[in-house]
């Protein structure tokens, strides 16, 4: 046991995962949740997911030594000020939101002397949200960032031991670094799934009937990235504003080239690019982040737990 109470304050994938993940290894002595709506609560109690569901956030982090932040980027500095002062000392308050820069300064302010603010973001995630979505494997072999932000070492370590008990890898980065990093490898790649998606269902030249019927992989990942929850997605972009306007304007350039090669019949420079960019694929399965196995969809694709 690494904790003796965990709070977890908003009950969807990531911390539903947790709450199955803490107990299959047995991290935490009591686990204690919170849902903004009553209908989430219901559920969670439900299914039996927290040793207890509270109908107030305060009520929640009392006595906890473990605060988790669980829910969109955007309702955490309301959250934090909340219950920032039923904190007690000496408690870990930390969060798992895809943004850093914007969380610590949300956050920062109502966090009481003596409490130690870890800023956290675990890589994992499908594209299902709420209590029944969480599953016990869903940290396994991910990563799992820390922000430790100037925080007590000894706190910091204690939180990575939580990480690594649930099965991730853990690494450390500054906010800025996490917040460009996650630019490129997620919330433009979103973004620009959303953007392909959306293009096909205003394409008057190709029925919706069309669109669903042929769906080879490529387009059906893309509907898949795009199932995601809209209020989070809606957060990041407004929070990580600066990061992913970046990015986009440099893909914005690939994407230029790319299209003057297709025009002057260039397959040499078509060639060399897709050449280049499948290495990246191996070194994503090579790093055991994915597998090398094809499944073109034939595998149906069910809601875990």
């Amino acid at each position: 046991m690494i904790y003796e109470r965990v709070a977890l304050i908003g009950l969807g994938l990531i911390a539903s995962s947790m709450a199955h993940a803490l107990r299959r290894d047995r991290l935490a002595g009591e686990i204690v949740g919170y849902a903004r709506t009553a209908e989430t609560r219901e559920t969670a109690r439900e299914i039996g997911l927290c040793d207890r569901v509270t109908d107030t956030a305060r009520e929640a982090v009392e006595g906890a030594d473990l605060v988790v932040l669980a829910v969109p980027v955007g309702a955490m500095g309301p959250l934090a000020e909340e219950i920032g002062p039923a904190l007690r000392p000496g408690a870990t308050l930390t969060d798992v939101g895809s943004v850093k820069r914007a969380v610590i300064e949300a956050v920062t302010p109502h966090v009481p002397q003596g409490v130690h603010f870890i800023p956290a973001h675990p890589l994992a995630g499908t594209e299902y949200s709420g209590p029944r979505s969480g599953f016990a494997t869903l940290f396994d072999n991910r990563w799992c960032i820390l922000v430790p932000n100037g925080a007590d070492r000894q706190a910091v370590e204690r939180l990575a031991q939580l990480w690594r008990g649930m099965g991730a890898n853990v690494d450390e980065m500054d906010a800025d670094h996490h917040d460009l990093v996650l630019a490129v490898v997620s919330h433009t790649p979103h973004l620009i799934a959303y953007t392909m998606v959306g293009v096909a269902d205003h394409l008057e030249r190709v029925s919706h009937g069309e669109v669903i019927k042929y769906s080879a992989s490529g387009f059906r990942d893309f509907t898949r990235i795009a199932a995601s929850d809209p209020t989070m997605w809606r957060d990041v972009f407004l929070t990580n504003r600066d990061a992913t306007l970046d990015i986009l304007g440099r893909f914005t350039e690939e994407l230029f080239v790319l299209q003057r090669a297709i025009r002057m019949g260039d397959g040499a420079h078509l060639h060399a690019y897709f050449t280049q960019t499948r290495a990246i694929r191996r070194g994503i399965v090579e790093a055991g982040q994915d597998t090398a196995a094809p499944d073109f969809g034939r595998a149906p694709v069910t809601a875990p737990g």
